[in-house]
C-alpha cells in the first residue's frame, strides 16, 4: 500500500487541529482554565502525534510527544498554568506548523529548531514538575503513538505480546465497525481496509457494518489511517485477541479525555467503560447524522465548475441574442425555453458560487494570536472583539484580504490604541478595544477594523503631507485628509520600529483592495477612535453589470457602483478652473467624467445635455459618467484582462457578450483619474453651455 496518498489529507487535518489548538490556548483563563478546553488541546496534539507516527514524520512525532505529555499534566491539574507557559505551548504550536510545512514540501524540518523546541519543552517539565516530559519516541515506531495516560495496572500491558504475535502469520486480529456509512462510501472504506491487512469476514447489521481484519499494524495505526477517510464517530476499532491489548486499551484517547470531567490524580478510567462510552457516542452520532454530511473537494475542482458555469452563462446570452436577431423572437415555446434556461443558469451559478463561499471566521481566527503577541510587545492591554464571523465571502478573496487586514490591525494597535496610562488619563478604560466586523451590504461585503484609540491627527497628517511634497490645503475635507495616509511612503510615526513607521504599508493595502474590485474608506473622530472600512464584491467570478453604449462601443458598469442615472440640464453644469466640469445633483456638485473623452471613443455624443449621466460611486466618492445610452442590466462573467492581455487604464476586467464581442468592465475611480490626466484637452468637442464657476449660486 502506498501510504503517501493520504499525505494531503493528513496535512489538511493537522492544519485544522493546530488552528483549533491555538484558538483554545488563546482563550484559556490561566487562573481558572476550562477542563474541556484543556482536553480539546490535548486531543489535538494526540491526534497529530498519531498521524505523524503512522506516516513516519519523526520530528513532528517527537515534538508532539513532548507537548502532549505536558498538556496531559496540565489537564490533570498537576501543572499550573501561567501566561509564560501558554506562550511556550504557542511557540511549540508554531514549530509544529513549520514542521508540517517542511514535510508538505517533501523536505525535513530544521534539526536545530527541532532540538531547540524539544529542549524548551523538557526544561519546562523539569522546572515545573521535576521530571522529564516523557521518553523519546522512535521515529519509525508507530506503536509509540499510544496515549501517554498512565494505565491503572501497567503490568499486563508490559507483559503483553506486541502486535503481530497473536497469529501465525505475524498479524493481529481486529474488528472494524463502520457506523452509519453510505453504501458507496462503505465500499471505498472496505477497499482501503484491504490495503491495511487481510479481511477475514464481513457482517452487516442495520447501520453497522463489521469487518474482521488481520493486520501487522496496531489498532491505533488502523484508526489513524481510516480517520483520514471517515469521520471519527463513524469508526470503531477493537482487538479480537490478546495480540494487541495495548491498542484496544488505548484506542480513542480523545473519548477518555472527554469523559474526565475533573482532573484525575494518578489513575484513569478503566478501558472498558471508555470503549463503551465511545460506542454509545458513535451510535448516537450515527442515528442523528446518518451518513457523513460533508466531503473534501480540492479548490481546483470547484474553480473548474465555476469556469464551466461561466461559459454556460455566456452561451445562454448568445442564444438570447440569436433569438432577438432572428424572426423566431415571437416563438412562444422558444422564448419560454430561453427564460427557463436563464433562470436555471442563474440558480446553478448561485449554487456553485456558494460552494466557494467560506465564513469570515476563516480570516478572523488568525488575529487573536497577532493581537495578543503585538499588544504584549507594545505594553498595551487590548481586547479583540469579532462580529459577523459567519458572514460568507469567496474563498479566493479571503486568502487575499488577510494581508491588508493584518496591516490595518497592526496600525490600530501601534498608532491607534493608546497605552493604559494614557487611556486612563483621558478617562478611558485601561484596556483598549479592537473590533473586527463583517456584514453583507447588497452585493458587497463590508469589513471594518474599529479601534477606540485616539483617532487620526488631522494637523499632523497635513504637516507630514506638506513636508513630503504632496499638494494639500487646509480647506480639504476630513475624508480627503484621511486618504493622504494611503500615499506611497507616507507615515506619521515618530520613529521606525519593527511594527511600523516605514511608510510602505497603507499604499499597498489600498492597491491590493482595489485589485480585488473593492475600495477602502476611513472614518475617524479625535479622542474616540478610527474605523477603516473595506467594501468588496462577494465574488470576482460573475457580477451583475449595467451595459452602456458610448459611440459604437459597449461597456459594462458594476451594478453595485451605480446609484442613479439622469439627463443633465445646461443649468446644472458648471465649468471650473483647469477645465473641470461639475454637475449639480440636488445639493451636491459631482465631477463629470466623459467616458468618450477618457477612453478616446470616436463618434460619441459630445454635448452633455444630450448624453446620459450615470451617477456612480468609487473609493468613497461619487462621479457623473457621461454615456450615450443605457442598454440594460445583465449578468456577466468576469475575465481577467491583465492575464489575457495587459493592464488598461480605467478598466478593471472584461467580459464576453451574447454576440461574441468583448466588452470592457469600467473601473469607476480609475476612470476619473484617467479623465484628469487628459484635461489639458477639451473635455467636450461641442459647446458645453456650462456656466463658469463664478455663477454658481451660494448653497
Amino acid at each position: 500500500m502506498d501510504i503517501t496518498e493520504f499525505y494531503d489529507t493528513f496535512f489538511e487535518e493537522a492544519d485544522e487541529l493546530l488552528a483549533e489548538m491555538e484558538s483554545h490556548l488563546l482563550e484559556l483563563d490561566v487562573d481558572n482554565p476550562d477542563v474541556e478546553r484543556l482536553n480539546a488541546i490535548f486531543r489535538a496534539a494526540h491526534s497529530i502525534k498519531g498521524g505523524a507516527g503512522t506516516f513516519g514524520f519523526e520530528a513532528l512525532q517527537r515534538t508532539t510527544h513532548l507537548l502532549e505529555n505536558l498538556l496531559d499534566y496540565t489537564r490533570r491539574g498537576e501543572l499550573a498554568l501561567r501566561r509564560d507557559i501558554v506562550d511556550t505551548f504557542l511557540e511549540a504550536k508554531d514549530m509544529l506548523n513549520d514542521q508540517l510545512d517542511a514535510y508538505r514540501q517533501g523536505g525535513e524540518p530544521d534539526p536545530e529548531a527541532l532540538e531547540r523546541i524539544c529542549e524548551t519543552l523538557r526544561r519546562l517539565a523539569l522546572e515545573e514538575l521535576g521530571e522529564d516530559a516523557g521518553a523519546e519516541v522512535a521515529g519509525a515506531a508507530p506503536a509509540a503513538s499510544a496515549s501517554p495516560e498512565p494505565a491503572a495496572d501497567p503490568a499486563p500491558a508490559e507483559a503483553a505480546p506486541s502486535a503481530g504475535e497473536g497469529t501465525p502469520d505475524g498479524g493481529a486480529r481486529f474488528q472494524v465497525t463502520l457506523i452509519g456509512v453510505a453504501d458507496k462510501d462503505r465500499d471505498l472504506l472496505i477497499e482501503e481496509l484491504a490495503q491495511l491487512g487481510d479481511i477475514e469476514d464481513q457482517q452487516a447489521d442495520g447501520e453497522r457494518h463489521r469487518v474482521v481484519l488481520t493486520s501487522s499494524l496496531s489498532g491505533d495505526d488502523i484508526e489513524a489511517v481510516m480517520c483520514f477517510i471517515a469521520e471519527p464517530e463513524q469508526l470503531e476499532v477493537r482487538a479480537l485477541d490478546a495480540a494487541a491489548p495495548a491498542a484496544a486499551t488505548e484506542s480513542k484517547p480523545e473519548v477518555k479525555a472527554e469523559a474526565e470531567a475533573v482532573p484525575a490524580p494518578a489513575a484513569t478510567k478503566p478501558a472498558a467503560p471508555a470503549k463503551a462510552e465511545a460506542a454509545a457516542k458513535s451510535s448516537d452520532a450515527a442515528k442523528k447524522g446518518g451518513e457523513s454530511t460533508s466531503i473534501r473537494v480540492p479548490v481546483s475542482k470547484v474553480d473548474q465548475i465555476i469556469n464551466l458555469v461561466g461559459e454556460l452563462i455566456i452561451t445562454q446570452s448568445m442564444l438570447n441574442q440569436v433569438a432577438e436577431d432572428s424572426e423566431t423572437v415571437n416563438d412562444g415555446a422558444l422564448v419560454t425555453g430561453l427564460n427557463l434556461l436563464q433562470r436555471t443558469a442563474r440558480d446553478l451559478q448561485e449554487a456553485v458560487m456558494s460552494v466557494r463561499m467560506v465564513p469570515m471566521d476563516y480570516v478572523f481566527s488568525r488575529f487573536p494570536r497577532l493581537v495578543r503577541d503585538l499588544a504584549g510587545k507594545l505594553d498595551k492591554d487590548v481586547e479583540l472583539v469579532t462580529e459577523g464571523k459567519s458572514t460568507e465571502l469567496d474563498k479566493g478573496l479571503t486568502e487575499r484580504i488577510i494581508d491588508p487586514l493584518t496591516h490595518l490591525v497592526r496600525n490600530s494597535l501601534d498608532h491607534g490604541i493608546e497605552t493604559p496610562d494614557r487611556r486612563e488619563a483621558a478617562g478611558k478604560p485601561r484596556t483598549g478595544r479592537l473590533t473586527l466586523s463583517a456584514q453583507h451590504q447588497g452585493g458587497n461585503i463590508l469589513i471594518e477594523v474599529i479601534d477606540d484609540g485616539g483617532g487620526l491627527n488631522r494637523d499632523k497628517i497635513l504637516e507630514k503631507a506638506r513636508s513630503s511634497g504632496l499638494s494639500v490645503s487646509d480647506s480639504m475635507s476630513d475624508d480627503e485628509v484621511w486618504q493622504l495616509i494611503f500615499a506611497p511612503g507616507f507615515s506619521t510615526a515618530d520613529a521606525v520600529s519593527d511594527v511600523s513607521g516605514r511608510g510602505v504599508g497603507m499604499d499597498v493595502v489600498k492597491r491590493n483592495i482595489q485589485a480585488m474590485g473593492g475600495h477602502v474608506e476611513i472614518l475617524s473622530t479625535p479622542g474616540q477612535g478610527t474605523t477603516t472600512r473595506i467594501v468588496l464584491p462577494l465574488t470576482l467570478a460573475i457580477l451583475d453589470g449595467m451595459s452602456i453604449k458610448v459611440g459604437e462601443e459597449m461597456f459594462i458598469l458594476p451594478v453595485s457602483a451605480v446609484i442613479e442615472s439622469l439627463q443633465p440640464r445646461a443649468d446644472d453644469l458648471y465649468s471650473m478652473a483647469g477645465g473641470d466640469v461639475l454637475l449639480k445633483v440636488r445639493e451636491d456638485y459631482l465631477p463629470v467624467v466623459a467616458v468618450h473623452h477618457a477612453l478616446d471613443v470616436a463618434d460619441a455624443i459630445t454635448d452633455p445635455t444630450r448624453a446620459i449621466a450615470v451617477i456612480v460611486q468609487g473609493e468613497g466618492r461619487r462621479y457623473a459618467l457621461l454615456v450615450d445610452q443605457l442598454v440594460g442590466q445583465q449578468q456577466v462573467v468576469v475575465k481577467n484582462l491583465e492575464t489575457n492581455y495587459r493592464k488598461v487604464p480605467g478598466v478593471s476586467a472584461a467580459t464576453i457578450l451574447g454576440d461574441g464581442s468583448v466588452a470592457l468592465i469600467l473601473d469607476v475611480a480609475d476612470m476619473h483619474r484617467l479623465g484628469q490626466s487628459k484635461k489639458e484637452n477639451p473635455v467636450f468637442g461641442a459647446p458645453t453651455r456650462a456656466r463658469p464657476v463664478e455663477e454658481v449660486e451660494p448653497s
